[in-house]
């Protein structure tokens, strides 16, 4: 066996052996190399441990040899991990051409390895991509935002990378796939394994379009500290990261902090502050530095100054009219631009119940299309400025 291919096998193995994230192990690999660690893993005497260590009593490194030594028996078989690559995942170690050199960003913290499967490069994906994130529980409002601002992102030749679950990740990369561009799902369990089971249409178009990618052995199913750990990838490979809507305590202000410690720009979208999923985004704004964004030419511009076509404040919607949903376009067309109309009306002449109405408009004032006045509801004014109207109704 070649020193390479010993090399690549060492990490292989201590993959299974430690957890992802694993700072012991990325210390250990800061003067060893993976061959000369797992040598130090399988051994059984001290020399072996103080050779690895340094210093024969380290009390940290001494725990968790003991603790990676535990698990050798999961590591698979030669034929296992054949069989893994033949089912379409590659194996990704640091300096192969694929792989991605942010995530050399992490150091202790950097992956062992990375399994890939896709159509796409993942170094290549990666060289321009933004993080787009958010709350799982997320509202109507919140997945349109998402969406459309990937959908956009993917239509300037910018990849979008989110995390695979449901919510505001699965909005990010349908919105990417919907323009026909790359997405990179970094999941937080192993690939053969697809969590969650019910995004796995999502996965295979991901996989056809873009490419997934983990740092989990194949099978392994995700822990609930492993979503955590994987947002440090997320945050590593994008060069900067949106949080569309969050939670106080949503897993996306993680990455956001993630990328904060990056040094990568953090941006947040703002959304009422009467919902308890915008609490998350404005914390970022107002305690983290994050920069307030609504398109993506907002984004553009704050990671490739000139490259946008953002002039400063927009005082209109967040959206176009034509990229609403069927019924918020039916609900909207009832909506008055003078006096005002209550939600029954609405309802009745837009075709839809009371609740879907009232549903709708909450999400059409959010979005800054309609507004609240003493008989109901009336289209949203548009500002004037020197240049005239900001927007058009």
């Amino acid at each position: 066996m070649s020193a390479d291919a010993a090399e690549r096998r060492a990490r292989v193995t201590l993959s299974f052996l430690a957890d992802p994230g694993d700072q012991a192990l990325g210390a250990a690999l800061g003067n060893r190399t993976a061959a000369e660690v797992l040598a130090a893993v399988t051994g059984v005497d001290s020399a072996g441990e103080a050779r690895l260590t340094g210093t024969p009593d380290d009390p940290s490194m001494t725990r968790a040899l003991h603790r990676w030594r535990g698990r050798l028996a999961q590591v698979p078989t030669v034929a296992r991990l054949a069989e893994w690559q033949q089912q379409g995942l590659r194996l990704i170690c640091p300096g192969d051409p694929e792989w991605p050199s942010q995530l050399d960003d992490l150091a202790d913290a950097r992956p062992l390895l990375l399994w890939a499967r896709g159509s796409a490069d993942v170094r290549y994906s990666c060289l321009r991509a933004v993080a787009v994130v958010g709350a799982r529980a997320a509202t109507g409002y919140g997945k349109n935002v998402g969406l459309q601002l990937a959908a956009a992102l993917a239509e300037r030749g910018i990849t979008v990378i989110s995390g695979g679950a449901y919510g505001i990740d699965e909005s990010a990369h349908r919105g990417a796939l919907a323009a026909d561009g790359l997405t990179v799902a970094v999941l937080a369990g192993g690939l053969c394994y697809g969590y969650p089971k019910g995004h796995a249409e999502m996965f295979e178009a991901i996989a056809a379009q873009g490419v997934l990618v983990s740092e989990c052995p194949p099978d392994q199913a995700p822990t609930r500290p492993g979503f955590l750990v994987r947002n440090r990838i997320i945050a590593a490979l994008a060069r900067g990261t949106v949080v569309v809507e969050a939670a106080l305590r949503s897993g996306a202000l993680n990455t956001a902090r993630h990328a904060r410690d990056l040094c990568r720009p953090v941006m947040a979208v703002p959304v009422p502050v009467t919902s308890e999923q915008s609490a998350g985004c404005h914390e970022l704004i107002r305690e983290f530095g994050a920069t307030c964004v609504t398109t993506a030419d907002d984004v553009v511009d704050l990671l490739s100054p000139g490259e946008g076509t953002s002039t400063g404040p927009r005082f209109g919607p967040v959206v176009g009219r034509d990229r609403l949903g069927q019924v918020s376009r039916s609900v909207l067309e009832q909506v008055p631009v003078r006096g005002g109309r209550g939600p029954a009306s609405i309802a009745v002449r837009a075709g839809v119940d009371v609740d879907t109405a009232v549903r709708e408009l909450g999400l059409l004032a959010a979005a800054g299309f309609v507004q609240r006045c003493e008989q109901g509801w009336r289209l949203m004014r548009a500002k004037t400025g020197p240049r005239g109207p900001r927007y058009p109704i």
